[in-house]
């Protein structure tokens, strides 16, 4: 089955950077738009940035210039390379991607979460 699996997430200091990955595998077909969202602790989930499969981007206004989202269709990965975090950047980040797979309609899916912790 479709499964989308992040790694990267870690502990670092302000001002640090960190890429994280998520790797879709499974039976796929294609990946149409990609995409991170992050949820801090007592916080609702919000979207970070989103990648189409063309390669157009969108962040949400907290993280340009910080952030960049990219994506390796070879290999169905999507990254977010993170520079200059804040302590405000904690929380879990989550990666979604619409796949069409074997059941021959676009799903959407969800990773299971990596931590990334900013702080001192």
């Amino acid at each position: 089955q479709v499964q989308l699996v992040e790694s990267g997430g870690a502990l670092v200091q302000p001002g640090g950077s960190l890429r994280l990955s998520c790797a879709a595998s499974g039976i796929i077909f294609s990946i149409n738009n990609m995409g991170w969202y992050r949820q801090a602790a007592g916080k609702q989930r919000e979207l970070v940035a989103t990648i189409t499969s063309g390669g157009g981007t969108n962040y949400v206004d907290s993280v340009k210039g910080r952030f960049t989202i990219s994506r390796d269709n070879a290999k169905n990965t999507v990254y977010l390379q993170m520079n200059s975090l804040k302590p405000e950047d904690t929380a879990v980040y989550y990666c979604n991607a619409e796949i069409l797979g074997v059941s021959s309609v676009w799903r959407n899916y969800w990773g299971q979460g990596t931590q990334v912790t900013v702080s001192s």
